[in-house]
């Protein structure tokens, strides 16, 4: 390899055998490689009988190590990143790398290899035409409320991964946001016992109610059907802004008076009396 180059390098998610030939000779040919648990990536290369310089990568010391590896990209070596499993730069560290590796103008390939959310996907049942990957949803309460209202109307089949530890409580959110809706809840993918639930979300928590998640999940949920609520225009105007908005059209007030009670489904003598507060 005469060229300095980062290598995205997918790694197995589960089983061994999917190791594609092409990402173990990158592995056996770069200068180094970066991973986000040297421990975990250590039994892969044993496995393989590769041996390389392992450099640690993960998200809280990516910054630095981003940096470190540039400086080595910069001398003309070579380094190919890895994840725990899956794709690096996929719910794991990796897409700050790449945008570093761009701008100072050096190539970045990928080597692809297994995901477990394409994996969760096409074993779900539910529509791969359009789908949404939304990661790990945050520990904070109300950022995890806005995560989910925001997709509440998303039309595509929406796809989390979730902690064995958090998927009580994750399934109880999804239901109050999103209602009944039809759900796949994927673990243990590629390894001996893959298993796949589909059901309703109410029957995973009766289920999960009942027995203790195991292994890491992907969340596979259907999408919406329903349209969102349409807003309106004056929603965020008070009752007399908003009889004012229609003066201004060339309104007369009574008419204004009468055209605010029918938008906002209220006797006109209540938007009078909001209107001669002012």
């Amino acid at each position: 390899m005469n060229e300095p180059v980062l290598y995205l390098v997918g790694t197995p998610i589960g089983n061994l055998g999917d190791f594609s030939p092409r990402c173990i000779e990158i592995l056996q040919s770069v200068d180094f490689i970066a991973a986000e648990d040297t421990r975990n990536t250590l039994k892969l290369l044993n496995h393989f009988g590769i041996k390389k310089p392992l450099m640690s990568y993960f998200e809280h010391n990516k910054r630095e190590r981003g940096l470190e590896i540039l400086a080595r990209i910069r001398e003309g070596k070579t380094c190919a990143l890895v994840s725990d499993a899956g794709m690096p730069g996929i719910s794991d560290p990796g897409e700050d790398l790449v945008r570093l590796m761009y701008e100072e103008g050096y190539t970045v390939s990928v080597v692809p290899g297994p995901s477990a959310l394409i994996a969760a996907l096409v074993l779900s049942g539910l529509p791969t035409g359009r789908f949404s990957f939304q990661g790990f949803l945050s520990t904070n309460k109300k950022n995890r409320k806005e995560h989910l209202e925001g997709v509440r109307y998303a039309k595509e089949t929406l796809i989390f991964y979730e902690a064995p530890q958090k998927l009580r409580g994750t399934l109880q959110d999804l239901l109050e946001t999103f209602g009944n809706r039809s759900i796949a809840l994927c673990r243990e993918l590629t390894k001996l016992h893959e298993t796949v639930q589909r059901g309703s979300i109410e029957e995973m928590i009766a289920f999960y109610g009942e027995n203790d998640p195991r292994g890491e999940y992907v969340i596979v949920l259907e999408g919406a059907t329903e349209e969102a609520p349409q807003e309106h225009f004056w929603e965020k105007l008070s009752p007399a802004a908003h009889v004012d908005y229609y003066i201004q059209t060339g309104l007369t007030k009574k008419e204004a008076i009468k055209l605010v009670a029918t938008d906002r489904g209220v006797p006109k003598n209540e938007i009078y009396n909001e209107v001669m507060k002012k």
